[in-house]
């Protein structure tokens, strides 16, 4: 391991009984860099990170996180990352600087610092004028903040985040996403799970896709993008329900991917110029009206459709049951 590696794991596997969870993952993370882990529910990822991070021992493979083996070294590793679990971990009975300060003592900050740096992340972290504030009458993302500051009172190199803006609205994940990005600006390395692709390809430098325990592809955002983008797609969006519409186009364009949503249908592969006229066709043999027509370019949602087998509606259904 490298010391510009910051997570390194080799043939990574965890066994509960006959289901494999995790199955033999190699990656590596670099030093202060945004890692997105992505995969649909059930992937493994936060099996994944439990390993990473002392709490469920391996089945086989081994792993270093900072340099520690995390079978041998794990109480020096812990020392050195902070972890922010999909849930948190802090006390509603706690006022928000208090809550801080304990996580200090738990953490060994010696015992002048500890003020000083609650103070300085209550700061960073937009909760100054609430620091006497009990957590448990914070809104989801005052919540979520604290959280993640705690995880960062020690002062750790390495942060851990499973779904950080999960549940959160759009202003309050906005916010979060723009704090996670201070976070790399500091030389943090941030291994990030998220089932919102838009944030990941916000934030992350590069991603890893697990699917069903397996590691199919790692790559920076916009490579993973391209990867697809020798299939051309477009969007077809219509008045009305017609599913025999939909039907129909499957069967004239065998070979293509033809997937609905709504009153939209988007078509991947082929020349643009002779699927319209496929899809034309069809529209005035069914009577329906197209109200427009565009070129699509690949989105990550897109790549992960594709690298996954994935359906959108799955992926929607995941999407609309998490935020």
């Amino acid at each position: 391991m490298t010391e510009q590696v910051a997570v390194e794991t080799r043939g990574l596997t965890k066994h509960y009984g006959e289901i494999v969870a995790v199955d033999n993952i190699s990656l590596s993370v670099r030093k202060g860099e945004i890692f997105g882990f992505l995969g649909p529910n059930g992937a493994g990822k936060t099996t994944t990170i439990r390993m990473l991070t002392g709490l469920s021992k391996p089945t086989a493979g081994s792993a270093r996180v900072l340099g520690f083996d995390i079978d041998s070294e794990i109480t020096q590793a812990k020392k050195h990352i902070g972890v922010v679990p999909e849930l948190s971990n802090l006390y509603d009975e706690l006022s928000a600087v208090d809550n801080l300060l304990f996580l200090a003592q738990l953490y060994g900050v010696p015992r002048g610092q500890r003020k000083e740096r609650a103070e300085q992340l209550l700061k960073m972290f937009r909760l100054h004028d609430r620091k006497n504030q009990l957590f448990g009458t914070f809104s989801r993302g005052m919540k979520r903040a604290l959280t993640i500051a705690a995880a960062l009172v020690h002062s750790p190199s390495l942060l851990f985040l499973d779904e950080p803006t999960v549940g959160l609205d759009v202003m309050a994940a906005r916010s979060l996403r723009d704090l996670i990005a201070e976070l790399r600006q500091q030389g943090i390395t941030v291994f990030l799970t998220t089932h919102y692709l838009e944030e990941a390809d916000l934030l992350c430098d590069r991603i890893a896709v697990l699917v069903k325990g397996r590691l199919v592809k790692t790559d920076s955002p916009e490579m993973l993008k391209r990867s697809i983008q020798e299939r051309p797609s477009i969007d077809i969006s219509f008045a009305g329900e017609e599913p025999r519409f939909v039907e129909e186009l499957s069967k004239r364009l065998p070979n293509l991917q033809v997937m609905m949503s709504d009153h939209k249908v988007r078509i991947y592969g082929g020349g643009p110029a002779q699927v319209l006229q496929m899809v034309l066709q069809v529209a005035k043999e069914f009577g329906v009206t197209i109200d427009s027509v565009a070129n699509i370019k690949p989105t990550l949602e897109d790549a992960f459709v594709k690298i996954t087998g994935i359906t959108p509606t799955v992926m929607a259904v995941e999407k609309g049951g998490r935020r």
